[in-house]
C-alpha cells in the first residue's frame, strides 16, 4: 500500500521537534555535569581506568622480562639437583666403604699383635745384647667416668723385655731403637743391674713397652697408663754363683 504525505510541513515539525529534544537533553547533562561530586567522581574513574592500564602494561613487560631469569633458575635447579643426588650416592658409598673397614679393623686388627711386637723388639736388638725373656704384663682396667659413652676403652697391651748386654751403648741403642718402631711406644727403662756371668760382668735390664698401631692417637691411652711409672732400682753388682 502506498501512503501520501498530503501535509509536507508535519515532518519537518516532528524533525524540529526531535531535535530540540535533543538540545533539552544536552542542556539538562551539562547542568548535571556541573555537579562537583559527579566531576569527582568521574575523574577518579578515568584514574582509576588509567593506573589499571598502566600496571596492566608494567606488569606484562616485568613478566615477559622475568620469563628468562626463571627458565635460567630451574635449568640450574636441575643440575644441583642432579650434583646433590651424586654427591649423596658418593657419600653412602664412602660410609659403607668405612664400615667395612671398621669391620675388617675389628676382626682383624688384634690377630697379629704378639708378631708384630717380637718382630720389632728382634729388629731393635743391636750387636752383643741379647733378650732372657719378653713377656706380657697385665694392666688394670681404666675406671669409668662418663657412663653416657658408649665405647669402653680396652687397657693397653704393655710388655716387659728383659735382656742382658755387655756394652753399655747396646743398651742405649736398643732403647733408641725401641722408641723408634711405629708399634710401641712409652719406652721406659726399668732397671740396669751389674751382674756377672761366666766371669764376665754384664748389664741385666728390664725395659717396659706399650704396644700402639700406627697411626694411633698418641694420646688414647693417656688416661689408662697408671698414673706413675715405677722408678728404676739403683744399680747394683751381683755375684752369680758357678
Amino acid at each position: 500500500m502506498i501512503n501520501i504525505n498530503l501535509k509536507p510541513g508535519h515532518k519537518r515539525a516532528s524533525s524540529k521537534a526531535s531535535l530540540a529534544g535533543s538540545l533539552d537533553q544536552l542542556k539538562g547533562l551539562g547542568q548535571k555535569i556541573k555537579d562537583p561530586y559527579r566531576i569527582g567522581a568521574l575523574v577518579i574513574g578515568l584514574l582509576w581506568l588509567g593506573y589499571v592500564g598502566i600496571s596492566q602494561t608494567t606488569t606484562s613487560a616485568e613478566l615477559a622480562g622475568l620469563e628468562p631469569k626463571l627458565e635460567q633458575a630451574r635449568a640450574e635447579n636441575r643440575r644441583f639437583r642432579a650434583f646433590l643426588g651424586e654427591k649423596r650416592h658418593l657419600e653412602a658409598v664412602r660410609d659403607s666403604i668405612q664400615a667395612q673397614i671398621e669391620t675388617i679393623k675389628t676382626v682383624d686388627g688384634d690377630r697379629y699383635v704378639w708378631p708384630r711386637i717380637l718382630d720389632e723388639v728382634a729388629r731393635a736388638v743391636p750387636p752383643y745384647t741379647w733378650l732372657t725373656d719378653v713377656k706380657f704384663e697385665a694392666v688394670a682396667a681404666p675406671i669409668v667416668t662418663d657412663t653416657t659413652k658408649k665405647v669402653v676403652a680396652t687397657p693397653p697391651i704393655q710388655v716387659a723385655i728383659n735382656g742382658r748386654t755387655v756394652d753399655i751403648q747396646g743398651y742405649t741403642r736398643l732403647l733408641r731403637q725401641l722408641e723408634d718402631s711405629p708399634f710401641l711406644k712409652d719406652v721406659t727403662a726399668v732397671s740396669a743391674n751389674t751382674v756377672v756371668e761366666q766371669n764376665r760382668a754384664v748389664t741385666a735390664f728390664v725395659l717396659r713397652a706399650t704396644f700402639q698401631r700406627p697411626g694411633e692417637n698418641p694420646a688414647r691411652h693417656a688416661e689408662q697408663a697408671p698414673a706413675t711409672a715405677p722408678a728404676a732400682k739403683p744399680t747394683t753388682v751381683a755375684q752369680k754363683g758357678e
